[in-house]
């Protein structure tokens, strides 16, 4: 009996030397696994994984990508840390650092990240509007464990919830934004928010701060020659439980990537510790960067390089009178390039000089002509080195009056970047003739393809064969179509001013080396305010695509973009254009066309017969339904483009409408006139031979 009481009052004893013998244990796995350094530069940072275009340069910055197109670059510590304590939720941890976005050319993107995941290997990463984080594949998966805070320099298209083109955001397994705010910090009185430019090429530092506990984020951001300490109030704060993304041990580092825009990205300085507040920075030693050089300008030719090439073959007289022939006819091209600017040309951005456009397009050579139009010629050229191909666009015009406004616009349109808008490099003004410099597309224009490089010269040739040309497929055609209502959308809604393209058609859509769409030529595109009214002008665009409305009121809208898309819907899916000569001095109209089709439940006589019934008829309908909708009479009853956007990637259903089948009670007639001439028998009554080619 003794003996067993002795073993009840051992038991006791043993469990506390149990529990001790645990929570020492606790204690040193946490105090081993705690994360503390400091790196002021990373010239001898040894323990760094890189991968991509990621190297540490010379003077110790971090360099994620070099400017190149097309590149990812990622950096981790080499070891992992523990990010979720003993109890299962997510560890507090304090990060900072600096980086530095430098933009390649006139403007680049897309930006970096700060990244927690599981492996320093990022499976399915791509490049552009995923950061080299995630890819089209992987985006959205649960799976992914992976938190990112993004600093990103491009408006994605991809619907990410980016709130301008230069924002941060708070991204949990995917790039759609948890929380997304424009770059910007705040005053040390909390009321004045300061707006930051990323892609500054000036050093920003940012802090980002996450308490286990309390389950809240802060980002925070200032430029790091004002951030001698942190803005007191955040830019981002939410409330967010990570326990469910982070997994007990992770990877922490940054990536980067470019695309068809690009810039340099870099990290200069970093900091971090779990459960505690990390290191500060020392901003006195920041590693320098490369800078962007400025374009290389044309150079006379040295008098000394004269001399050395007719010294040998001249001498006395014959030398001096082969001296001043070479000086006037030297003298002679320097006045056949020389300019004279006004003081407003001076202030306005993005102007090349005339000499550069004249040497890159080898003196406005007709071997360099790649288009001609009502509005000018345009020539391929080559600006700076081989790499930099452009199309510059020659346009002549006799009315000087108003040419300092519309370089005024052209100036500013020159800082609109998209994925789907041809990027307006720059321009010159000389005389009466401006000059706009576009990135060049290799792949020209959707008309070209569609119908064949001689444009409209056939168009009183209805009823020839269809002209030999690539066959775009279906599911090119709808990506152009998506692809050219994205860069309109961005015009209407998301850029800074209203933009109205006021020539929306398929010569304007030009292809790049990926036959992705971007809508070019803004030479006839005009600002204003969002909110306000568009001013009335002259009438200008192409018959065809210019809504009803424009013969009345002159005022080009946003509406009357839709009116032309709609247009160029059709056009891209029946493969024939807008309007036609027909025989007996009628005009074949496409819209009115596809509406009898319609009108008879024939709607797919209405498809292009190049693509031999391969394509997916439901998107067709919509497709032929959504180009009626959007060339309605009425500017009212077109939708617009966002909600175009919304039906081709089907966010939204659209409801088919039978009037807009009844072509014959047109209710434009009553506020513009008859409608057009019309030679175009029943749909019913049509044979798919007969059906005209409209090339």
């Amino acid at each position: 009996m003794a003996k067993k009481n002795t073993s009840v009052a051992l038991a006791p004893s043993i469990a506390l030397i149990h529990l001790a013998m645990l929570l020492f244990l606790v204690c040193c796995t946490d105090s081993s696994s705690v994360a503390d350094f400091l790196f002021n530069s990373f010239e001898q940072a040894s323990n760094l994984s890189l991968d991509g275009s990621a190297l540490v340069l010379r003077s110790g910055a971090l360099q994620l990508t070099d400017g190149n197109n097309n590149v990812m670059g990622h950096a981790f510590l080499d070891t992992p840390v523990r990010m979720v304590g003993i109890n299962k939720m997510a560890v507090s941890f304090s990060t900072c650092f600096v980086f530095d976005i430098v933009a390649t050319g006139t403007g680049g993107g897309y930006g970096l990240a700060f990244v927690v995941a599981p492996s320093k290997v990022l499976p399915g990463a791509s490049r552009e509007d995923y950061l080299g984080i995630l890819g089209p594949s992987t985006n959205g998966r649960s799976s992914n464990h992976v938190f990112a805070i993004e600093f990103d320099t491009v408006l994605s298209v991809q619907g990410f919830n980016d709130t301008n083109y230069n924002h941060v955001g708070v991204d949990i397994n995917s790039l759609v934004s948890n929380v997304s705010e424009p770059a910007a910090y705040y005053t040390d009185d909390d009321k004045k928010k300061v707006a930051v430019k990323l892609e500054s090429a000036q050093p920003i530092q940012a802090w980002v701060d996450y308490d286990g506990g309390a389950h809240v984020l802060n980002v925070t951001i200032a430029p790091a020659a004002l951030s001698t300490h942190k803005p007191h109030r955040p830019l981002i704060s939410a409330r967010l439980d990570l326990s469910t993304v982070f997994r007990e041990s992770m990877y922490i580092g940054f990536s980067s990537a470019t695309g068809k825009l690009a810039s340099s990205h870099y990290i200069l300085a970093w900091s971090f510790r779990s459960e505690g507040a990390a290191q500060d920075i020392d901003l006195s030693r920041l590693p320098d960067v490369p800078k962007p050089r400025p374009p290389a300008r044309g150079r006379s030719t040295p008098r000394s390089a004269i001399i050395r090439i007719a010294a040998p073959a001249c001498a006395g007289t014959l030398f001096s009178m082969a001296m001043v022939m070479v000086g006037v006819l030297w003298l002679r091209r320097k006045a056949a390039l020389a300019e004279t600017l006004e003081d407003w040309e001076v202030n306005h951005p993005h102007r090349f000089p005339y000499k550069d456009l004249h040497r890159a397009t080898k003196g406005f050579s007709d071997s360099q002509l790649i288009g001609q139009g009502g509005f000018g010629q345009v020539y391929k050229g080559v600006l700076h080195g081989a790499s930099d191909v452009v199309a510059i666009k020659r346009i002549s015009s006799n009315a000087g009056q108003g040419m300092r406004e519309f370089v005024a616009e052209i100036a500013s349109l020159g800082r609109v970047r998209h994925r789907n808008l041809v990027e307006l490099r720059g321009w010159c003004k000389r005389g009466q003739d401006l000059l706009l410099v576009y990135e060049f597309m290799p792949n020209g224009s959707l008309d070209a393809i569609l119908f064949g490089k001689g444009t409209r010269e056939r168009e009183e040739e209805e009823e020839e064969a269809p002209t030999t040309t690539t066959t775009l497929t279906w599911a090119q055609r709808l990506h152009i179509l998506k692809g050219v209502a994205f860069g309109l959308v961005y015009l209407h809604e998301e850029w800074e001013h209203v933009v109205v393209h006021r020539d929306v058609k398929a010569s304007n859509v030009l292809l790049g080396a990926d036959m992705g769409a971007r809508l070019g030529d803004f030479g006839l595109a005009r600002l204003y305010e969002h909110g306000a009214d568009p001013v009335t002008t002259h009438v200008v665009g192409t018959i065809g695509y210019m809504a009803p409305e424009m013969a009345v009121t002159s005022r080009p809208t946003t509406a009357t973009d839709v009116f032309a898309f709609g247009a160029l819907l059709l056009e891209v899916t029946c493969g024939r254009r807008p309007t036609s000569a027909g025989g007996g001095g009628g005009t074949h109209n496409l819209v009115s066309w596809v509406r009898h089709c319609g009108f008879h439940g024939q709607f797919l006589r209405a498809v292009d017969p190049r693509l031999h019934g391969s394509y997916d008829e439901e998107e067709v309908t919509l497709v032929l339904w959504l180009g009626l909708m959007c060339s309605h009479s009425i500017p009212e009853a077109r939708p617009s483009m966002r909600q175009v956007c919304n039906y081709l990637n089907g966010d939204e259903t659209l409801q088919p409408d039978d009037s807009l089948l009844l072509s014959s009670t047109d209710h434009s007639a009553q506020l513009f006139g008859p409608p057009i001439s019309m030679t175009w028998t029943s749909c019913g009554s049509m044979s798919a031979d007969s059906l005209p080619s409209g090339r």
